[in-house]
């Protein structure tokens, strides 16, 4: 593989953004999450609080939040998932959840029904800005991304999202994973 365009991947399993609202309401006045676990992005991280979430036909237990807080309330699940519930969430950009599925939110001190918020993530590169400007990659352009082994595919129309916040990281649901024979930290390459 070029080592010019290799690109880590991260395999994300169904998560949850809560706005610091619904933290309190889930978990208690005053509440907040805590660390389990550093994420790929500066500033993100897996909590150590977990809910249970109830969509029309099922429900999906402990599945885990990601901090910090976000101004809205975001389920990010595979298609796999969202059978499970009975739902079916369009796929979308992080963020981008006008006229998604809403589900309802167990914590231990309080539940939270949403009216929307529900989506299958759209694959996705984080760059830094300056890869970006290195590999002449533009902010929202769509990629295509060879990973090689047993069951290498090339994905398609992965979106370039990019910032000086970010540090570079593909990522994946673990529906495209599964099916591709892909573990986080691994790498693919960005082909023309």
């Amino acid at each position: 593989m070029s080592e010019t365009k290799k690109v880590p991947i991260g395999v994300s399993a169904r998560h949850l953004h809560l706005s610091q609202e619904h933290v309190e309401v889930l978990f208690g006045a005053g509440a907040g999450l805590t660390v389990m676990k550093l994420l790929s992005q500066p500033g993100q991280f897996a909590a150590n609080e977990t809910v249970e979430i109830h969509g029309p036909k099922g429900s999906l237990a402990k599945v885990r939040i990601l901090g910090p807080a976000r101004k809205a309330t975001q389920l990010e699940v595979s298609r796999t998932d969202a059978f499970m519930l009975g739902a079916n969430p369009p796929m979308r950009e992080s963020g981008n959840i006008a006229d998604t599925p809403g589900f309802r939110i167990v914590g231990p001190a309080g539940e939270v029904s949403v009216d929307q918020g529900m989506i299958v993530a759209a694959r996705h590169i984080h760059l830094h800005t300056s890869d970006a400007e290195q590999w002449g990659i533009s902010d929202k352009q769509q990629l295509k991304v060879r990973v090689g082994g047993e069951r290498g595919v090339i994905f398609e129309r992965v979106i370039a999202r990019i910032s000086d916040q970010f540090a570079l990281d593909m990522h994946i649901d673990t529906d495209e994973g599964n099916a591709a024979g892909v573990s986080t930290g691994e790498y693919g390459e960005i082909v023309e």
